[in-house]
């Protein structure tokens, strides 16, 4: 069995649901156009993750085998509905910049996949473990390719200009195809760098 470290280091290096597993890539490709919505949108996502794993894993004895899956959208979609209202509230900007892909949540792939495959076959403090993992992985990977997407394409990061007046941005990385180009330049050398390390 493995330890809780190597549970949730997984979700950040071995089986990280972009850069590895090749999941989400609705919302990635979408709103990475800056650091700041791809770190929302994995904030949000994990928030999500988190709360539908712990449901979940505490009610898997309870919940019937032939609902299960209707049983899990519906938990998943009260956790989304939270984050939705709480985040139009509090932080309307980013709200509006992520736009639909919040309530797309709801049939991300990684949510549904934690909760049918790890979170009710496992207790809750393992899949607190894995989901807090998984979001960190996803939400890294997400702000990595927003960032790079930003400081190439605008010249800022966090909306801060660090490139300086002179810079003359490569707007061709703020439009959709520059998401899949940066996408494609990550894999990439991901692929590469746990090749070299070892990682499986």
């Amino acid at each position: 069995m493995t330890t809780l470290a190597q549970e949730f280091t997984k979700g950040i290096f071995k089986e990280n649901p972009l850069f590895r597993l090749l999941l989400g890539m609705c919302p990635t490709l979408a709103v990475t156009i800056s650091a700041i919505n791809g770190l929302g949108m994995g904030i949000a996502a994990t928030f999500v993750l988190l709360c539908s794993n712990i449901v979940i894993s505490a009610l898997r004895s309870i919940i019937p085998n032939r609902v299960r899956i209707p049983a899990y959208i519906l938990i998943i979609a009260t956790f989304v509905t939270i984050v939705d209202m709480v985040m139009n509230a509090y932080a309307p900007d980013l709200h509006a910049a992520l736009g639909i892909f919040i309530p797309l949540i709801v049939v991300n792939c990684i949510i549904m996949g934690r909760a049918e495959g790890f979170a009710r076959k496992h207790d809750v403090g393992r899949s607190i473990i894995d989901a807090l993992g998984m979001g960190v992985g996803f939400a890294l990977s997400l702000t990595i390719l927003g960032a790079i997407r930003e400081i190439i394409g605008a010249g800022t990061l966090f909306g801060a200009n660090i490139m300086g007046t002179a810079y003359q941005p490569m707007m061709l990385l703020g439009s959709p195809p520059g998401a899949f180009i940066t996408l494609g330049v990550l894999l990439g050398l991901f692929n590469y760098l746990f090749k070299r390390l070892g990682v499986e």
